[in-house]
């Protein structure tokens, strides 16, 4: 829509007597949406691309060179002039009014974050000097559009003005809402873990115990089973037995 708005202001311009300064600034505008028209379709995925590619060259080329030739060739004169203006006026409007659905979106979310600052402020800015200029040079045709526009823009910088702030709220309550579970979260995590180091102690501590019990000494169970065997042994084997036992001593 820009590119085609541009582009016939272009030639408007070039009809119009003094319409140097159209001329330069929508042939500048031409050039820059042109650009920017190559970029969109050169890294556009390949569907989309040709899709795009063919609205670009039925609005932007096939549009343009028919009106350019039906108004050189079969409108003569002022005639010519009012049919052009007419055209570039009502495709100025449609261009100003694009970002209405923006608004719309804004007032229903309550969120600025569909509709950029900068957009906003410029469409505002670009229609209020046009707007002196068309009074100056008396051009309702650069004038009735670039008045609509100022319009919109001022009321899209409002609805900005009033709902950055409700923006600005809903972001710090989401904010301490993440921050507040991200905390509750990290809470649960180290009591998980304060718990597991508590059954860890709690499970060493007890094998500790077990492991530290007294054992039955090896010494003691040789010595009773030694006193079992002197009861029923004569004095000559008991006397063997204590000399076994002293020579294994030593």
């Amino acid at each position: 829509m820009t590119l085609l708005s541009t582009s016939l202001w272009t030639y408007y311009g070039l009809l119009k007597p003094d319409g140097l300064l159209v001329v330069t600034v929508n042939g500048t505008g031409t050039v820059l949406q042109a650009i920017y028209v190559l970029l969109y379709l050169f890294y556009a995925p390949k569907e989309t691309r040709r899709r795009m590619a063919k609205w670009v060259g039925l609005l932007n080329l096939g549009a343009v060179g028919v009106v350019i030739l039906i108004t050189y060739f079969a409108i003569k004169g002022n005639s010519r002039l009012l049919a052009i203006g007419s055209i570039c006026a009502a495709l100025t409007v449609g261009m100003y009014a694009a970002p209405l659905s923006a608004m719309a979106l804004v007032v229903k979310t309550k969120s600025v974050e569909y509709m950029p600052f900068t957009l906003s402020f410029f469409l505002f800015l670009n229609g209020g000097i046009w707007t002196i200029y068309s009074a100056f040079i008396k051009d309702y045709f650069i004038g009735v559009p670039n008045v609509v526009g100022f319009v919109l823009g001022s009321a899209q910088l409002a609805v900005y003005g009033i709902y950055r702030h409700k923006k600005s709220r809903d972001n710090r309550s989401e904010e301490s809402d993440s921050e507040k579970a991200e905390e509750g979260s990290a809470r649960l995590m180290m009591g998980h873990i304060e718990t597991q180091n508590n059954d860890f102690l709690t499970t060493t501590r007890r094998l500790s115990k077990g492991s530290s019990l007294p054992k039955p000494s090896v010494t003691r169970q040789n010595s009773f089973s030694t006193i079992i065997k002197t009861i029923s042994l004569t004095p000559y084997e008991l006397q063997a037995v204590w000399r076994t036992d002293g020579r294994s001593a030593l």
